[in-house]
């Protein structure tokens, strides 16, 4: 018998979690040296790191909310969005920086090895057993990846 969904969304903090793991520990310093070849200045890394922690303190906050409150809740289409906005986020812009800078890409490992499948698993999932549906999913499977893309680009600019 498969686990029921309440549970297996827990996957998605701990996807985000060992992805901006990633990201913490090697990001400031590639950042640091590809400075030249960004189109704006990095952010330090103390900001980078912070705002990688309050990314992944609030995976955590919106799956137990959503574990708490159940189907069909503002949580749950949280959870959906983020489980979008991370498997967009292999896309863009961990492999094409990859290929671009033809070299290791902080958080590309754990962007293609884990968040891909986990992230696709709970997306359908959410979909499949009714957590989410219609023109609300289809609102923060949009909205959500364009917010948190807005956030980090604002990030990059102040």
């Amino acid at each position: 018998m498969l686990m029921p969904f309440r549970k297996l969304q827990w996957m998605f903090p701990i996807a985000v979690t060992l992805h901006n793991g990633e990201e913490g520990i090697w990001m400031p310093g590639w950042a640091a040296r590809h400075a030249v070849q960004l189109p704006v200045q990095p952010p330090s890394a103390a900001e980078i790191r912070f705002a990688l922690l309050v990314l992944t303190v609030a995976a955590w906050l919106v799956t137990y909310l959503s574990d708490r409150k159940g189907r069909e809740s503002t949580w749950a289409y949280l959870v959906f969005g983020g489980a979008v906005a991370m498997f967009v986020n292999v896309f863009v812009p961990h492999v094409p920086a990859t290929v671009i800078f033809r070299s290791y890409t902080p958080g590309v490992v754990t962007a293609v090895l884990v968040n891909l499948p986990v992230m696709t698993f709970i997306a359908a999932g959410m979909v499949r057993e009714r957590w989410v549906s219609g023109w609300k999913a289809a609102g923060f499977a949009v909205g959500l990846p364009v917010a948190l893309a807005g956030m980090i680009a604002t990030l990059f600019l102040w």
